[in-house]
């Protein structure tokens, strides 16, 4: 069976308070009833003695006699209040008996007293014991006084009156907080569902596609408030990526339509006869047909990259040796611009694939080249830390506006919007270099201001031990 997070919320704080007022309850019961025996333990003992002082100083040491009326009234107030008093003089002679005086209430006052002790305390194992004290007067023992009263203790009325008083407080109070809590519970419960059940709704719509979808309210819960947060970003992701995808159907669909559009509009004329088929047009539609061949190389090469199954052929390489290489692969294009390319620093070899580590470095050191204007510079510079090393490379070409940097490692995306191939490539390259970087267990990070210039720093580690410490 399953409840809301409310009815559960609900009823865990009702548990709660329940049990820990019925625990608190029972504590005080317990602890109370227990101080309350030694109150009244020393009480009576406090009693007892009172008694006898009160009948001792009833003594006349000059006429020898005892003043009885008094003795009668102090006897039968001690009787209503549960003691049986007997008084004899120094010769052992009866001055009062309480029993004497009236034998059928001492009687009825012990009946009631043994009921209700062992009805409401039948492990005591109580009984009426009896008690002799002296006398005294001056320092001088003027008879004796026997005192019997229920023992090891007993409560009047009045007191079992107090006790259950204190029983029906601590069972209202645990009603009044099981009260409290059940409606405390339903209102923290209400105002914590309501944020969860939003986002519930919103999740829905981002499922159903809806990626414009947020949660604006705030709770003041810190977890609810980062679920919150990750929901939106999520949204905010997916809206991205969604703008990306359509983004990147019209890009995929604009590179294949120009080239089968030039092809065909050729092939028709030369099959309409419009033209004649010379070397020129066929191979302008030959170079047309390269290009899309090209493309869908890329393509390829960017599934393969990005395949789970991409098995990495790892060998000793170089950075230093392998970028010098490719710099003198593009000699003639630094010639042609007149571009300053500076090398700088060493690093130690790293165990990695050469072929897909020197498509990282030619698809950067290429996009270095043709957008640094004629002229421009290009510094490279190598470095390793503990475990890594860094491949550094910094030209002062037209730069990448920083709305777009986030987006540069999209498949087709280009900052150039003219689309020109010869400035622009596919747009795939750089999501090569990010997906092989990763295969490698390597970063990338990039800065670049517009019409100043770009840098990229990639990090790669030095052995397969130091991937999980860059992770």
């Amino acid at each position: 069976m399953k409840f809301s997070l409310k009815a559960k919320l609900s009823l865990a704080i009702a548990l709660v308070v329940l049990l820990t007022v019925a625990l608190i309850s029972f504590l005080s019961n317990y602890l109370i009833q227990n101080q309350f025996k030694g109150y009244i333990s020393s009480q009576q003992a406090k009693t007892a003695h009172q008694i006898v002082e009160s009948i001792s100083v009833q003594y006349d040491a000059d006429t020898g006699s005892w003043d009885a009326d008094f003795i009668h009234t102090i006897g039968m107030y001690a009787l209503y209040d549960g003691y049986i008093v007997k008084v004899y003089d120094k010769d052992g002679k009866t001055v009062w008996d309480a029993e004497t005086c009236d034998m059928n209430l001492c009687i009825q006052m012990m009946d009631n007293i043994s009921h209700r002790m062992m009805t409401e305390y039948p492990t005591i194992n109580g009984e009426f014991t009896t008690k002799t004290f002296p006398a005294m007067q001056d320092l001088t023992e003027i008879g004796t006084i026997s005192i019997s009263y229920y023992g090891p203790f007993f409560l009047s009325e009045d007191d079992f009156l107090f006790l259950d008083a204190l029983n029906k407080i601590l069972v209202g109070v645990g009603i009044a907080s099981l009260v409290i809590a059940v409606v405390t519970g339903i209102f923290l419960a209400k105002r914590l569902s309501k944020p969860l059940l939003k986002t519930v709704e919103v999740t829905k719509d981002i499922a159903d596609g809806k990626y414009g979808t947020r949660i604006l309210n705030e709770t003041g819960t810190i977890e609810v408030d980062q679920l919150i947060d990750s929901i939106n970003h999520l949204a905010e992701s997916l809206e991205k990526q969604e703008a990306l995808r359509r983004k990147l159907t019209a890009d995929v669909a604009h590179e294949l339509r120009t080239p089968l559009a030039t092809v065909q509009s050729h092939l028709e004329a030369i099959l309409e006869g419009v033209w004649e088929p010379t070397r020129d047009r066929l191979e302008s539609c030959y170079d047309e047909m390269n290009r899309l061949g090209s493309l869908v190389s890329d393509l390829e090469r960017l599934a393969k990259v990005e395949s789970d199954n991409l098995k990495l052929n790892k060998t000793e390489v170089s950075l230093r040796e392998l970028t010098e290489k490719i710099l003198g692969s593009y000699e003639k294009e630094l010639e042609d611009k007149n571009l300053n390319v500076k090398l700088s620093g060493n690093c130690s070899s790293i165990s990695a694939d050469r072929d897909r580590i020197g498509q990282v470095l030619i698809n950067l050191i290429s996009n270095a080249v043709k957008y640094t204007t004629d002229g421009g510079k290009i510094r490279i510079t190598l470095s390793e830390t503990e475990g890594s090393v860094v491949f550094h490379i910094q030209d002062n070409g037209i730069g990448i506006s920083e709305e777009e940097i986030p987006y540069i490692f999209e498949r087709f995306y280009r900052a150039d919007k003219s689309r020109n191939r010869n400035t622009g490539g596919s747009g795939i390259g750089l999501a090569i270099v990010k997906s092989i970087l990763s295969a490698h267990g390597g970063t990338i990070e990039v800065e670049s201001r517009l019409n100043e210039g770009s840098a990229f720093m990639l990090t790669l580690p030095k052995s397969q031990d130091d991937v999980s410490l860059m992770k």
